[in-house]
Formats: structure tokens, C-alpha cells, sequence
């Protein structure tokens, strides 16, 4: 084996190697941007999607929920609640107006933030955002 691989031979396919790979990554790189903006719904954050995100973060709902698959696993996926609810942020405003739920034994319930009317709304729009959000169908289900 010794006389087959010598001195040049290593070197040689070490940077054989190293191209080959470099390329193939800056192949993908190439590859990715330019579909980049296909899965993208960039242009659509506005100030109340803005503040709803702020308000997502200051209530740390992430706690309890998870967003896209990141997040805790203590409460229903959040991704999709906007489609779930029938593509109307009146009836998630409704139900996080709602919590928590009452009369339920040995059930979670979400806690009542009291958000304003403008907070509601800022909170349903941030979550009709990540709804739409091409994510690979990702949750794979509506339930979430």
C-alpha cells in the first residue's frame, strides 16, 4: 500500500478533495438563492405584524407553544392556528379573548393576558403571518 500512496498522491487528493467540495458547496449556495425568493413572503411584515411578534416574545407564548416546530411542547402548534381557525383572525381574537378555558378538570388552560383590542389584533395579524409561510407543509397536520 505504501508504494501506491505516496507523498503526491495524498496531496493530490486532498486538494482534489477540497475543490471538489468547495464547488459543490458554492453549487447548493447558488442553488438555494436562487430559489430563495419562490419560498419567500418577504414584503409582508408590517408594523402590526411587528408589534405582534413583540408581543409573541413579552408574553413568552413560545413557553408553552411552539412556532413552527421551535418552542415548547405544552401547548398546540401555533404555525397553522390561523388556518385552523378558518383563515380569520376574528375567530383567533375570539379565542385568545376567550382563555383560559373554565370548568375543564385536569385540563391546561392558557392564561388570560388581557390584551387590548389593538393587541389582539396586532398578535391574530403576526399569526396570520407565520401562516403563510411556506414551510414545506410543515405541521404536517392542521391539528398542529
Amino acid at each position: 500500500m505504501s508504494e501506491v500512496l505516496n507523498k503526491t498522491v495524498a496531496r493530490n487528493i486532498y486538494y482534489g478533495g477540497s475543490l471538489f467540495f468547495l464547488l459543490l458547496f458554492l453549487g447548493l449556495t447558488f442553488h438555494t438563492n436562487a430559489n430563495f425568493p419562490e419560498r419567500d413572503n418577504r414584503g409582508a411584515i408590517t408594523e402590526q405584524v411587528a408589534q405582534g411578534k413583540r408581543l409573541w416574545e413579552e408574553n413568552n407564548c413560545i413557553g408553552c407553544h411552539t412556532l413552527l416546530g421551535e418552542g415548547a411542547y405544552f401547548a398546540p402548534e401555533l404555525g397553522n392556528v390561523y388556518k385552523r381557525f378558518g383563515n380569520s383572525t376574528e375567530a383567533v381574537k375570539a379565542f385568545i379573548k376567550s382563555r383560559p378555558a373554565q370548568g375543564i378538570p385536569n385540563r391546561r388552560s392558557m392564561p388570560q393576558f388581557n390584551f387590548s383590542d389593538d393587541e389582539l389584533e396586532a398578535l391574530a395579524q403576526f399569526l396570520k403571518y407565520v401562516s403563510e409561510i411556506k414551510t414545506a407543509n410543515w405541521p404536517p397536520n392542521i391539528q398542529g
